[in-house]
């Protein structure tokens, strides 16, 4: 997701999941990263996070978002992703987004989690956010006991984004150990090979 005719990233708006906060996972982590490489973070706080409504969480979304354009990059979190993606849906074209970065993203409702079903209901069309969003990069673990690999799989496939597998990572939660994850830091602030780095 690198090379000379991509545009610096210059803001990052990170959208945490069902259940969680900014403070949670491997949020911190990320933001703290990239500030210190110079980026501007905007972590959304989303509201009753325990027990989320559709229209509040697209709300707070799209304030947090705000104008977007070829210097901003958006990361979410599980339903966090299905949140973004109606918001970007809905925004009027023409629009430009740098990229998405979409962690354990899904569409449609999940058997783990029945409560949400409410929340997931009806479908959202991809159509605008493929043709608009300059870079797009969905991950998805090889043991997440939440979202299932092959609705991670039909995300991607929906986006054409490419799909990265983290392995052993779970949910992406900090319970799962996962309290930093370099393959999103990477892919918005690529390393050079070789360098020294954490």
């Amino acid at each position: 997701m690198s090379g000379s005719a991509e545009p610096e990233v210059r803001r990052v708006v990170v959208v945490h999941g069902y259940d969680a906060a900014p403070g949670s996972h491997w949020f911190p982590w990320l933001c703290e990263r990239l500030e210190a490489d110079g980026v501007r973070t905007v972590p959304a706080e989303l509201p009753e996070p325990s027990y989320p409504e559709a229209g509040a969480w697209q709300e707070a979304v799209g304030r947090a978002v705000g104008a977007v354009d070829a210097h901003t990059h958006v990361v979410a979190h599980s339903l966090g992703c299905v949140t973004v993606l109606r918001h970007l849906a809905r925004l009027p074209r023409p629009w430009e987004l740098g990229g998405l970065v979409l962690v354990a993203g899904f569409t449609g409702r999940l058997a783990a989690v029945p409560l949400l079903d409410g929340f997931l209901a009806g479908d959202t069309d991809l159509t605008a956010v493929r043709a608009s969003t300059r870079r797009r990069l969905v991950l998805r673990s090889d043991d997440d006991p939440t979202v299932p690999a092959a609705a991670t799989e039909e995300l991607a496939a929906r986006l054409g984004a490419r799909l990265q597998v983290v392995p052993g990572a779970g949910h992406f939660c900090a319970e799962d150990g996962v309290l930093r994850l370099p393959a999103v830091l990477e892919a918005l602030v690529p390393r050079p090979r070789g360098g020294a780095g954490a």
